[in-house]
C-alpha cells in the first residue's frame, strides 16, 4: 500500500516546472488539506536538508513544486551550453514549432498536441532562452503560459513572427487539440529549420 508521503511526493514530481496546488493534492490523494501541509513539511525536510540530494521543494502560495537546489546552477548550465545539447533535437523543434504558432500555450496544450509528455523539452527550451514564462491562464489550476522570446527570434535569424508562414485557413481555426505536430514543424522549418542542419 502506498504511503501517504509516497502519493503527495509523486503528484509533485510528475507535475513538473508548473507544481502542483495544494487544493488538487487533497483532491487526489483524498486527503485533508492539514495532512497535505503536514506532508509537505515532511518532503521538505527530506529534500531540503539532505545535502546529498540534488532537489528541493518550493512552495508559493498554494502551488508547490521541485526544484534543483541553487548550488547546482553553474553545473546545470554549462550541461545546456554545451554544443551537444544546445543542437535542438527533433522533438525540441517540434515543442517549439508549437510554441511558436500557438503562443501563448499551457504545457497541457502542447502535450495535446504532442501526445506526449513535454516538460523536459519546455525546460530545455526554457534554459536555453528560447522561450519564456508568459503569465497564468485563468482557469483553476492557473497553469503557466508558454511563448516564444527575442532569443529565438535571433537565433533562427528572423525579424518577427510575421515571417513564419501562415497556417492553412483550416488548422488556423481548429482548436490546440486538433492540431498535427507535423505539419506545424513542416511549416515551421520551411523558415527556419534550415538553421538546426
Amino acid at each position: 500500500m502506498l504511503s501517504n508521503q509516497a502519493k503527495v511526493e509523486s503528484l509533485i514530481f510528475v507535475s513538473g516546472n508548473e507544481g502542483i496546488s495544494i487544493t488538487d493534492l487533497a483532491h487526489l490523494t483524498g486527503l485533508l488539506k492539514p495532512a497535505i501541509n503536514e506532508q509537505l513539511k515532511l518532503l521538505e525536510k527530506k529534500y531540503n536538508t539532505d545535502k546529498t540530494c540534488s532537489f528541493e521543494l518550493v512552495q508559493t502560495g498554494e502551488m508547490v513544486k521541485f526544484t534543483t537546489k541553487k548550488a547546482f546552477a553553474p553545473l546545470i548550465k554549462s550541461y545546456f551550453e554545451a554544443p551537444a545539447t544546445t543542437t535542438l533535437s527533433q522533438a525540441a523543434i517540434e515543442t517549439l514549432s508549437i510554441i511558436a504558432y500557438k503562443q501563448p500555450i499551457t504545457r497541457i496544450d502542447i502535450e495535446e498536441i504532442r501526445g506526449v509528455k513535454s516538460s523536459g523539452m519546455i525546460q530545455k527550451l526554457m534554459a536555453l532562452e528560447l522561450i519564456k514564462e508568459d503569465g497564468r491562464l485563468d482557469v483553476p489550476g492557473r497553469p503557466i503560459l508558454y511563448s516564444t522570446t527575442e532569443k529565438f527570434l535571433d537565433h533562427f535569424g528572423i525579424k518577427s513572427l510575421d515571417e513564419l508562414p501562415p497556417l492553412p485557413e483550416n488548422e488556423a481555426n481548429e482548436s490546440n487539440d486538433e492540431s498535427d505536430p507535423n505539419d506545424l514543424m513542416e511549416l515551421f522549418e520551411k523558415t527556419i529549420g534550415k538553421e538546426e542542419e
